[in-house]
């Protein structure tokens, strides 16, 4: 599928229809600092700062759905408890939604809390009870089912192992919903898939595929081959396959194998990014969208909700952009000094240590590379400040530069020991130092440390100045010299 086709169905996603059926839960985030150690036990104390509640499980499937602007309708079973009734507030601030929630007296609503110390998670407690649904509850979930199916066309069973669909209603559900005419898709849990024939997809990851069918799974032929055998024995038409940072593998019954290379650029977090794949399926299959096109749009949406932190979703503006950008690795690595701020600090939670080096790059020769690759080698994230053209003149004259400022930069973000590249318009780059506050800076051995412009500012906060090893003989003046004869 083109590009533009793409970002066609990526805009279709608000007339999509879609019912999802599964196990909600409560994902409670507890944020502090911790700056001691019990006098108690040998344990830090963390010193609580904010607390946040977020929808998880089949919940973070309807966060998703709705944040691609999706219309979607949401069948789940709670306990009549106070996690259960934040969890329906939160389902009731979703305009538009569809939500029908079955409430126990005797169920527990499940809560998962994570105790995060600034970017560092510490403890995570889980207070539920994985049992079936009473024969109650069981019959108000069949009966919302079966009032939603005539108002979607797509159903999602979001399986997290707690009960909702145990007991044979996940078949129930499939059989139900087939014979409405709907493609179903299945985000499955535990290694018995035979509850779940008769669904259109189900996706597992590699561990639960390897569980599921007790082969190995450590290459892509592996994958291939287990997916096939689960396709055998249960009569999926499909099995999707999520490889974390290596992508995806569409295994189809027809015999077709399609590899789907990962979209991310960095990983902070795959909480819920399952959910995220599940949503963007669905909702592209709803509008008409083939297999392969709604596995490629949900490829994307990974690659999105992975580079956030916690549970997160990805919305139909960042979809639509990722896809116009997905063959422009190049331009995203190009950014104003404010989107540079915003990323750096990105890479900063994610514990990545931020080198940062500069110049006029007017004509990339092997004393570029050469610095480049030394100043890479010394952090985890490269940054290259470059001199705008009217920078550039007014520190070499005025026939220079020779290459306008957007050709030095795409060539600069070409090379992969550079992460990310950012003009500047002053004649130093002290104040876009100040800006990003790099944990390393890096300049050519021709320099001292006392002349690196913004040396003392990033030694001030404890951060450390190079000067990288030059290879002789190469200087863009002298080239151009040459050049003029």
């Amino acid at each position: 599928m083109s590009e533009a086709e793409l970002i066609a169905l990526t805009e279709a996603l608000p007339q999509a229809r879609v019912l999802c059926v599964g196990d909600a839960m409560l994902d409670h985030f507890v944020y502090g600092t911790v700056e001691r150690i019990s006098p108690e036990a040998p344990i830090p104390v963390l010193r609580i700062e904010r607390e946040v509640s977020k929808l998880g499980g089949a919940g973070n499937v309807i966060a998703n759905l709705h944040a691609l602007g999706a219309k979607a309708c949401f069948v789940s079973a709670l306990g009549a408890d106070a996690p259960g009734r934040e969890l329906a507030r939160l389902l009731s601030e979703f305009a538009g939604a569809e939500v029908q929630l079955a409430a126990g007296a005797r169920r527990v609503t499940t809560v998962k809390r994570r105790y995060i110390a600034e970017t560092q998670q510490m403890l995570r407690a889980d207070n539920e009870q994985a049992v079936a649904l009473s024969p109650d509850l069981r019959k108000e979930v069949r009966t919302a089912v079966d009032g939603a199916l005539r108002r979607s066309s797509v159903t999602v069973l979001s399986d997290y192992g707690k009960g909702v669909l145990a007991d044979g209603l996940a078949g129930e559900l499939i059989a139900a919903a087939r014979a409405a005419g709907h493609k179903v898709i299945v985000d499955p849990k535990g290694r018995d898939y035979a509850i779940y024939r008769g669904a259109s997809v189900v996706k597992p990851n590699r561990r639960e595929l390897g569980e599921a069918t007790k082969m190995p799974v450590s290459s892509d032929a592996e994958v291939e081959w287990a997916a096939r055998s689960l396709i055998a024995r249960h009569g999926f038409e499909a099995v999707l396959v999520t490889l974390s940072q290596h992508g995806m593998l569409l295994v189809e019954a027809s015999g077709e194998t399609h590899k789907l290379h990962a979209q991310a650029r960095e990983v902070y977090d795959v909480s819920g990014a399952g959910d995220t794949v599940v949503a963007a399926m669905a909702a592209a299959l709803a509008i008409g969208g083939h297999l392969l096109d709604a596995a490629h749009l949900a490829n994307v949406a990974a690659g999105i909700v992975v580079g956030k932190s916690g549970t997160a979703v990805v919305h139909a503006a960042e979809l639509a952009q990722a896809v116009r950008d997905r063959d422009a690795l190049s331009a995203r690595k190009v950014l104003s000094p404010a989107l540079a701020a915003e990323q750096t600090a990105r890479w900063r939670r994610g514990q990545l240590k931020i080198g940062f080096t500069n110049g006029c790059f007017d004509l990339l020769h092997p004393g570029h590379l050469s610095l480049l690759a030394e100043a890479r080698a010394h952090c985890d994230r490269l940054i290259v400040g470059v001199n705008s053209d009217a920078s550039v003149k007014r520190l070499k004259g005025p026939t220079r530069p020779v290459q306008s400022l957007a050709a030095r930069s795409a060539v600069l973000a070409s090379l992969t020991s550079v992460d990310l590249v950012v003009p500047f318009d002053e004649d130093t780059p002290l104040s876009l130092i100040g800006s990003l506050r790099p944990d390393v800076l890096v300049k050519g051995a021709d320099y001292t440390i006392e002349a690196v412009v913004g040396g003392d500012l990033v030694s001030s906060y404890g951060g450390k100045v190079v000067l990288a090893d030059i290879v002789p003989g190469h200087s863009t003046t002298a080239t151009i010299a040459r050049l003029a004869g």
